[in-house]
């Protein structure tokens, strides 16, 4: 599903380099709910950002069902991206302006499906029924990544890349959450790969994969 082959990534920062990843490889098969863990600045963000075609390495592959993404023009490589992949995010990242409905449309809208009875079907599947119409600041924390969460599986991606969907959450709505993600995944037989520094919610993957010194440790 997912090949990563020696990614290199490095940022300057004044006159130093520092590099983030050092020869990176990884595999994540279809269907897999793979965390990646890691002390702070370890890279787990540059690393998911790298899979998901929006960070270039500056060496090194990454395979998509076999299609090498950064082969790929910048506008196909969007394309592939908008079509393959749904983002979560722990800011959740909604439009202030738009309602729960509109916002979770946002994914739908732009690789041109009309799914509107789907993603209500979705936030009614979340218990978001009654909220359909309210903006986010109307909305707790935990309502508002229930949004991002249908955002991200509107359009029916095959890969859900989430970076620490929960830091933002108590621990109960933490759980809530994930038992929510996990779930709505599987009957949808989706791959997960979800970057958390708690060791706790990664203990609930199917595999963890550590990032230190530039490289992941199984």
């Amino acid at each position: 599903m997912i090949r990563a082959v020696n990614l290199h990534r490095s940022y300057n920062i004044g006159p130093k380099t520092v590099e983030v990843l050092h020869g990176l490889s990884l595999h994540v098969d279809r269907g897999e709910k793979v965390f990646l863990c890691g002390p702070s600045g370890a890279g787990k963000t540059t690393l998911m950002y790298t899979l998901a075609g929006l960070e270039v390495p500056q060496q090194g592959q990454v395979f998509i069902d076999g299609q090498d993404i950064y082969a790929l023009t910048l506008r196909r490589r969007a394309l592939f991206r908008n079509k393959t992949m749904g983002f979560i995010f722990q800011n959740y990242m909604l439009m202030p302006e738009l309602t729960a409905l509109e916002n979770a449309s946002l994914a739908t809208a732009i690789s041109g499906r009309e799914a509107t009875q789907r993603v209500v079907s979705l936030l009614e599947r979340v218990g978001l029924a009654d909220r359909l119409h309210h903006l986010p600041n109307e909305l707790s924390g935990g309502e508002q990544q229930r949004v991002a969460i249908v955002r991200a599986l509107a359009h029916d991606p095959s890969i859900i890349f989430a970076d620490e969907p929960t830091g933002n959450l108590d621990s109960r709505n933490g759980a809530q959450i994930l038992d929510l993600l996990f779930s709505l995944a599987e009957e949808n037989h989706k791959t997960l790969v979800i970057v958390t520094h708690d060791t706790q919610v990664a203990s609930r993957g199917d595999r963890v994969l550590t990032v230190r010194d530039g490289v992941v440790c199984d």
